[in-house]
């Protein structure tokens, strides 16, 4: 079997390298290159390729791979919103994900980013760092005994959920499924959005799920609340955002995610477009932090993708892929 790796970071080469040594008869080529339609052709004479949440696989690249003979999509995410699955599903090409890696891992970096944007970390450090130690502008709000509102409990979600209840916060949570969960008050979106001192969104981006947050639901938000998006850009209707920003309703927005992540790799772009991107919009807002969708960027969570992708692989060449990962 021989796979294509596609947008290899050096951590991913060095990981997946060492698991996928462990497979007899399987050679990975690993590429530096995105996938898109153009870069599918590389495909030609590769049974499988390996591919980032941060990529589309349309129709007409799922026509490419199949001309190459790809029967394979291993995906080393659990977002699929990206890949065209009836496509898939009609070109007789099987796709599997990692649904589960490190919810810990994700979690963490949202409660990371709620810190951050509240006790205003990143403009403290810039002021240090140019010798500048005034407190001015550097006022934030107790977390304790606040209301985090949760949208979206599965394994992620409730994992913040307790990172939330370990700060003293009240946690409600909205979920289309309900788990039960100790200290968790499950409520409909309009009463979480109403109460919460802290909304952290993440569920997965479905068409209901599309542009979630937009100027409807902001509208609902209590004056001064906090925004987290470690979740799918998609979630939030950017525009819509930068208004309520504009408007002071946001103590302060926090994401690893945006709209414009998907399809572009920004290390990439020309000064020009990211100067005029609406991600540049959002970054001149001195109560926003944007980061660069690290939040599942552990050491444990890139282990844990590389040994679950392995087992994807094995699983496919034996006729026999986990039901639990296998999309189509």
């Amino acid at each position: 079997m021989k796979i294509l790796f596609y947008g290899t970071k050096s951590y991913d080469k060095a990981v997946f390298e060492e698991n996928f040594n462990q497979i007899k008869n399987l050679t990975v080529v690993f590429l530096e290159s995105e996938f898109d339609y153009h870069t599918a052709k590389l495909s030609k004479g590769f049974d499988a390729i390996c591919v980032f949440v941060n990529i589309e696989i349309d129709a007409r690249s799922v026509a490419r791979l199949k001309e190459n003979g790809v029967k394979l999509i291993l995906l080393r995410c659990a977002g699929y919103n990206n890949v065209d699955i009836e496509e898939c599903r009609q070109a007789n090409i099987t796709v599997l994900r990692v649904p589960n890696y490190s919810p810990q891992a994700v979690a963490e970096m949202a409660m990371g980013l709620a810190l951050a944007v509240n006790r205003k970390i990143h403009k403290a450090y810039i002021k240090v760092r140019e010798n500048n130690f005034s407190l001015t502008g550097l006022t934030g709000v107790n977390f304790y005994g606040k209301t985090a509102g949760i949208v979206g409990a599965g394994k992620i979600g409730l994992a913040m959920a307790r990172l939330c209840r370990g700060f003293g916060m009240k946690v409600l949570a909205y979920d289309k499924f309900p788990q039960r969960e100790e200290g968790v008050e499950y409520v409909d979106l309009p009463e979480l959005l109403k109460c919460s001192d802290l909304v952290s969104l993440h569920c997965p981006l479905t068409s209901d799920s599309y542009h979630l947050i937009n100027e409807e639901t902001i509208a609902m938000m209590k004056d001064g609340v906090i925004l987290v998006n470690t979740s799918r850009g998609g979630l939030i209707k950017t525009d819509d955002l930068i208004k309520g920003i504009r408007d002071k309703k946001f103590f302060g927005v926090a994401l690893d995610v945006y709209e414009e992540e998907d399809g572009y790799v920004f290390e990439n772009l020309e000064d020009d477009i990211l100067e005029h991107s609406i991600t540049a919009r959002l970054l001149s807002f001195p109560n926003v932090i944007v980061t660069s969708h690290q939040g599942f960027l552990t050491q444990e969570s890139i282990n844990a993708i590389a040994e679950t992708t392995v087992e994807n692989a094995i699983g496919f060449m034996s006729g026999n892929p986990s039901a639990e990962n296998k999309i189509c």
